[in-house]
């Protein structure tokens, strides 16, 4: 019975660790702008972020690569699986496109992929969780 609690708490952990990683990158990325700003320039003066700093997102690209992986694997639904797969896509285009700067985009349609995360994460946790082994090989 132990092992069956350890089986099911993994795409609850999983779901949890997403919409928490999702989230963190969401506030990351909202007040970077703010602390710069606060910050004036005071010595050294720059314009960009230290290197330090944005690595972060490329940490939370994969912490929630791993979540909607392992998500995925576990949730008994289908659609649930494409959709944790297309937001997770759309927010390392939007991670990679505030590096290379290639398309100006509004900053709520820029960080409106990692709030799907959160709400998918949220929802797959709730609703969509393999209560069986044998339910998550089935579509």
């Amino acid at each position: 019975m132990l092992r069956n609690n350890r089986i099911m708490s993994i795409p609850l952990k999983s779901d949890f660790i997403g919409a928490w990683a999702s989230g963190l990158c969401l506030v990351h990325c909202t007040i970077t702008p703010f602390l710069f700003v606060a910050q004036t320039c005071a010595a050294s003066c720059c314009e960009v972020a230290p290197s330090w700093w944005r690595s972060i997102d490329l940490l939370f690209l994969l912490v929630s690569f791993v979540a909607v992986y392992r998500s995925v694997g576990n949730s008994s639904r289908g659609w649930m699986r494409y959709a944790l797969w297309i937001a997770w896509v759309l927010l390392s285009l939007s991670v990679s496109n505030e590096y290379f700067g290639v398309f100006e985009v509004s900053e709520i349609l820029a960080q409106s992929p990692a709030v799907s995360l959160i709400i998918l994460h949220l929802y797959n946790r709730k609703y969509c969780a393999c209560e069986a082994e044998a339910c998550c090989a089935v579509s």
